[in-house]
């Protein structure tokens, strides 16, 4: 892990090694192509957009939403845009969701914020992609400093994920 960044509590380099290699063997099992981009640590979404060679609209967020105690859904969102809570109800036609703290996205996912990615989680919940996701696309892989680029449409394809307008400019 590269220095600067605070190790969770309870999660050694081991377990952040076992996090990133459970995401490529999830997206190498997808069949869809990708590459592994390796940055040391950033402090803007500009600065994560110049180390992994994108655009910042191709870095997209991957959001631990609860619907309740035991059921979430993974929110793709690109990084230069906000989900929007009333959008995302409609579609997912609930009146109340949430944001689990970090130890509840990594109960739900097998990742620690700011790694966490669709590909590989512990549990496979549903996957609601923003419209505005397209292209070349750029997302967390696991472990900090490190993310898988790929194409926004084998995305969709692959995790039979729902698109849908759920974002605001930021």
């Amino acid at each position: 892990m590269p220095s600067g960044y605070p190790a969770a509590p309870g999660r050694g380099a081991y377990a952040r090694r076992v996090s990133e290699q459970r995401a490529v063997a999830a997206v190498e099992a997808s069949g869809i192509d990708y590459e592994i981009t390796r940055h040391g640590p950033v402090a803007s979404l500009a600065e994560a957009a110049a180390s992994r060679g994108v655009e910042p609209r191709e870095i997209v967020k991957t959001l631990v939403v609860r619907r309740a105690d035991d059921d979430v859904v993974l929110v793709l969102v690109p990084g230069d845009r906000t989900f929007s809570w009333p959008k995302l109800r409609a579609v997912l036609g609930t009146s109340r969701l949430s944001m689990p703290d970090a130890a509840g996205a990594l109960a739900a996912t097998g990742y620690e914020r700011g790694t966490i990615t669709p590909f590989g989680s512990t549990t496979p919940w549903p996957v609601v992609v923003d419209a505005s996701v397209t292209g070349r696309i750029s997302l967390g892989a696991g472990a900090h400093g490190v993310a898988m680029t790929v194409d926004a449409a084998d995305v969709v394809r692959v995790l039979d994920a729902q698109v849908a307008d759920i974002s605001d400019d930021a």
